[in-house]
């Protein structure tokens, strides 16, 4: 596809690294973005993956997308998922100090990724950028629906700054569990997080991400790849309080994507202490920020408000579904929604009789 002097192509995987050097320097680049990061989760899913990038004719990569490719019963589809928060645009930054030069480049370059994608037979195809990538009226032209979704997420680039924006009782709760002897630990003790992940499962009914070794060999390539961490807050017997996954990679963004804490502790403000602890070590390791992931309205995104992140709106575009897809999720999901009525009706037939 041409549009002036723009392609697009799909990459071959021998120009992965000039990819990966894209995601690295964009404001709108994360570790969703890298094959290495898109190869362990495919591995752990049975997905798969492309990229899909606009370039000068001398090869200069100007933006593109990196498309994780699930199989359903209805067709093949690209969405956003556990353990891929963000799919979307990542743009090049333009050189020009110029405002109407910069935009000119990003709509050519978005006009040519969209173009592609258009005819690309997907059941379903949908995208989330970074809240960096807003400008989205290309793809809103065209028949695209974009919606807001919310994270929060952390500067750690001045560290006083950031404790000074922290809740004040998060404050007192750090203190508590350093003079209590907890202690920060970085290590390869899955066994730890995944306890503590089924038991915020069974606790709140959050997600499992994966089935247990899935999740045990995704953890364990990330780290192998310098692309992921395990944080855990132990206390002075070694036992362990809360913990939490961190992906990390090239890009100055890390991602808090999993987190659980022990029942019995929960009083002690482990959590706290290992969110602070775990921002230290990053900004310690040249990260600049560090994104919550999601903002959804309950208890959980009122802690994380707490911790001193700033509310991020971030852009999800879909094009519409193929019928087909369509109409194969509706007739799946009537069961469903034949109990939620029938639920409804009961509840509503209790009410009246009383």
């Amino acid at each position: 596809m041409m549009a002036t002097e723009l392609t697009t192509r799909m990459l071959a995987p021998e120009d992965y690294p000039r990819w990966v050097a894209t995601v690295a320097a964009s404001p709108d680049g994360s570790v969703y973005s890298l094959p290495d990061y898109l190869d362990a989760l495919c591995t752990a899913t049975g997905g798969r993956f492309r990229v899909l990038v606009a370039e000068h004719n001398d090869g200069h990569i100007v933006g593109g997308i990196a498309l994780f490719e699930c199989d359903s019963r209805y067709g093949s589809f690209v969405s956003p998922r556990r353990l891929l928060y963000y799919n979307g645009l990542v743009l090049s930054p333009h050189d020009s100090t110029c405002p109407g030069h910069v935009t000119a480049r990003y709509l050519q370059t978005l006009d040519a990724i969209e173009r592609t994608l258009a005819q690309l037979r997907y059941g379903r195809l949908r995208f989330k950028s970074r809240s960096t990538c807003t400008d989205l009226r290309t793809f809103q032209s065209r028949g695209w629906s974009v919606r807001p979704s919310y994270t929060y997420v952390v500067d750690i680039g001045d560290m006083p700054a950031a404790w000074a924006r922290l809740d004040k009782n998060h404050r007192r709760l750090i203190g508590r569990c350093t003079e209590q002897g907890l202690q920060l630990t970085l290590d390869d003790d899955f066994d730890a997080f995944h306890h503590l992940h089924l038991q915020t499962h069974e606790r709140k009914g959050a997600p499992l991400y994966l089935p247990r070794e899935s999740f045990r060999q995704f953890v364990e390539t990330l780290r192998a790849r310098n692309l992921g961490r395990l944080y855990h807050a132990r206390l002075p017997d070694g036992r362990v309080a809360a913990t939490q996954l961190v992906l990390t990679g090239p890009h100055p963004v890390s991602h808090t994507v999993c987190a659980g804490a022990e029942a019995e502790l929960l009083s002690l403000g482990a959590t706290a202490f290992l969110r602070w602890r775990v921002l230290e070590d990053l900004a310690a390791a040249g990260y600049r920020a560090n994104d919550l992931t999601d903002a959804e309205l309950n208890s959980v995104t009122t802690f994380k408000a707490q911790l001193g992140g700033e509310l991020s709106l971030c852009l999800e575009v879909s094009r519409p579904d193929q019928l087909g897809f369509r109409l194969g999720e509706m007739a799946a999901s009537l069961p469903n929604r034949a109990r939620r009525g029938v639920r409804r009706a009961l509840h509503r037939s209790a009410g009246g009789s009383a």
